[in-house]
């Protein structure tokens, strides 16, 4: 009983983490949404602005518990240390093609960052699923959308 409730409260932490880093982004976000990013050419599968900040979020969520999953094994283990530091890496990656893509206005370099992330999200996959089946899948919607945001920083590169 005594590892569950730590196991949750690390889940717990690893959301609020996660929910964190969702909101600074957000704000390097909103700040070019309604300027500068309205006036980009776009392909025609661009989903409407307002669909971004729900899916961000329930991401995020799903992000933090298979960190905080992950984390309940015990920090002290190695593959779960090793997988938190790939998880860590890569959250830090996120809020940094935000910052790059919309707080800089700098797509293409955004885009080497999307692509760098994506293997660090691949590479964290393959250590939670060491730690943890579940953990690992929980981190698949995630690398899906990053995929499909990649998809469409590329295309923005490629029309404006």
């Amino acid at each position: 009983m005594r590892r569950e409730r730590k196991t949750i409260l690390r889940i717990a932490v690893a959301v609020a983490i996660c929910l964190v880093v969702g909101a600074l982004s957000g704000f390097a976000t909103q700040s070019s949404v309604d300027t500068w990013y309205s006036t980009l050419n776009k392909p025609s599968f661009n989903p409407p602005n307002w669909i971004f900040a729900p899916v961000w979020t329930v991401l995020y969520i799903l992000m933090g518990v298979a960190a905080g999953i992950v984390w309940g094994y015990g920090y002290y283990h190695k593959w779960v240390k090793t997988a938190l530091y790939f998880f860590g890496f890569q959250l830090l990656l996120n809020a940094s093609w935000s910052i790059l893509f919309f707080g800089l206005q700098l797509p293409m370099p955004a885009l080497v960052v999307l692509l760098v992330l994506l293997i660090l999200i691949l590479m964290t996959i393959y250590r939670f699923n060491i730690v943890n089946r579940t953990a690992a899948v929980l981190m698949i919607p995630y690398l899906l959308w990053v995929v499909f945001a990649g998809i469409l920083n590329f295309k923005i590169v490629q029309l404006n």
